[in-house]
């Protein structure tokens, strides 16, 4: 579901956003979730689960509307806004489930899946941090 989410925030700030820098970093957000989304599935399947097709919840969908409505002036603030926590929720799930989890294939989907969302929340926050969200020269 979280892949889910950034997926759909992601597409939205590609239709939204005027920040190359912004652009390049939900581009990357959409090609990498939806390869981890691939991943968890298989991984899912390996381990004998019929995963359903996954659906954001009542507040990722929130957050989806609010990026579909929010002024364009305030759209790259409010998309980096939701980025660093949903992300650092993300984090927070894979490192705990790839400790813990008790799914083997799930457990090294989900180790595999750290690096990558430590990636993207370090981006989210450096970019968020350095400006780069109200600066549309870049």
């Amino acid at each position: 579901m979280s892949d889910l989410y950034e997926i759909n925030s992601s597409q939205v700030a590609m239709e939204r956003s005027q920040n190359p820098a912004i652009r390049r970093y939900a581009a990357m957000l959409i090609k990498h979730h939806q390869m981890t989304t691939a991943s968890t599935m298989a991984a899912a399947k390996k381990a004998g689960m019929s995963p359903a097709k996954p659906m954001l919840d009542p507040g990722a969908s929130a957050s989806v509307r609010e990026l579909q409505t929010v002024a364009v002036a305030n759209f790259d603030r409010t998309y980096l806004a939701q980025q660093v926590p949903a992300h650092q929720a993300a984090l927070d799930l894979h490192m705990s489930y790839g400790r813990d989890g008790d799914q083997p294939a799930l457990r090294a989907s989900a180790k595999k899946a750290v690096p990558i969302v430590k990636q993207h929340l370090a981006a989210a926050e450096k970019t968020k941090d350095g400006g780069m969200a109200g600066n549309h020269g870049m």
